[in-house]
């Protein structure tokens, strides 16, 4: 595959690339750089961890990157999800292994690493410190966004060093490429200046888009606090679709979703459309009664798009259509799950736990 097919791939789905030119650089000079994005395993898989996730996984296989899936336990023991239980939350990370399988992921072709595997050792420690010493108490609150906390809030001695075990993991892995979501950008950004200083290996970032929950937008006192506050949760089921809804469950919670006539931003349905339905198909059929003008098919999200700001298409229909589309999407991840004895039983287990912010 050439240069260029590869970087418009990553393009499909990178909302950031820092920077570009070193990209280039990268795939120019290293057939199979090393690439990962990290989990907190915390509850049921949402569909941006199901669909979105996984599907930008498969692009980077697909152009060649040796991809490290990284389950963070320790980071959800400190930001005590599942109530801090650390058994539970291993629990939590092999049935997130499962998730992956059910959407597609082939585990043989990917390293699975543990938090708690890599943690295990003096060298994972110096970095820890080395970084931290090179990071201000003030900046490190602000990076605390990270994992969904706010600046502002009452955090343990724990979390405030959680920024600086994040930048050290991409460094103690080794890697070239760090792939996740717009909300981790601030580790990111922290990784690269502290490779300066230090004279590591600067990593090179390329953040996705992150999705909107049901609800729309939570409008905060900047950008990135909005969007953060309003990105799908897995802790909060009414504005959350799951790997495992049936499709009575996700028409009831699309028809109660935010989705404003003519408007795309901060439209989660539009964005479903174009970050998870038009990734996975070529087309889009919207059924209408007659009256209304009858069955109307889009074969890209863009025709999709103006057709929805022009009035031309109601809320109400777009809603049903991507219901429809979502659920199509997802049923392989419930067969798999009704069908496979070993996850079906860590489903019910983690099913059965309490999920805490």
């Amino acid at each position: 595959m050439d240069l260029e097919t590869k970087i418009a791939l990553i393009k499909e789905f990178a909302e950031e690339i820092v920077t570009e030119k070193e990209l280039r650089e990268l795939l120019e000079t290293n057939t199979h750089p090393v690439a990962y994005d990290g989990f907190e395993p915390s509850g049921i898989a949402p569909i941006h961890f199901g669909l979105l996730r996984a599907t930008n996984l498969k692009t980077m296989l697909k152009i060649g990157v040796r991809f490290k899936l990284y389950l963070a336990d320790y980071f959800a023991f400190i930001n005590n999800k599942v109530g801090g239980d650390l058994e539970n939350i291993k629990t939590v990370g092999k049935y997130f292994i499962e998730v992956w399988k059910a959407c597609g992921i082939d585990t043989n072709k990917v390293e699975i690493i543990w938090a708690s595997e890599i943690m295990d050792g003096i060298d994972y420690w110096d970095k820890v410190l080395r970084i931290a010493r090179e990071l201000t108490l003030s900046r490190t609150r602000r990076a605390v966004t990270i994992m969904g906390r706010s600046a502002g809030e009452k955090l343990s001695m724990a979390q405030l060093l959680y920024p600086s075990m994040q930048v050290a993991d991409i460094f103690h892995m080794n890697v070239d490429i760090c792939q996740l979501g717009m909300d981790q950008r601030r580790a990111n950004m922290l990784a690269r200046d502290v490779a300066e200083k230090l004279g590591w290996k600067k990593p090179i970032a390329i953040h996705h888009h992150i999705l909107l929950g049901l609800q729309g937008p939570q409008k905060r006192a900047t950008k990135e606090g909005t969007i953060i506050a309003s990105k799908m949760s897995k802790s909060q089921p009414k504005t959350c679709i799951y790997m495992h809804d049936d499709f009575e469950t996700i028409k009831k919670k699309i028809d109660g979703a935010y989705c404003p006539p003519k408007q795309e931003i901060y439209n989660p349905l539009l964005e479903y459309c174009k970050y998870l339905i038009f990734r996975e198909k070529k087309e889009m059929t919207i059924e209408r009664p007659q009256k209304y003008g009858g069955n109307i098919t889009f074969g890209s999200y863009e025709e999709l798009r103006e057709a929805y700001i022009k009035g031309q298409l109601h809320p109400q229909d777009l809603k049903n259509a991507v219901a429809i589309q979502l659920n199509e999407l997802i049923a392989p991840c419930r067969e798999y799950f009704e069908k496979n004895k070993v996850a079906k039983e860590l489903y019910e287990k983690v099913k059965s736990f309490v999920i805490t912010r």
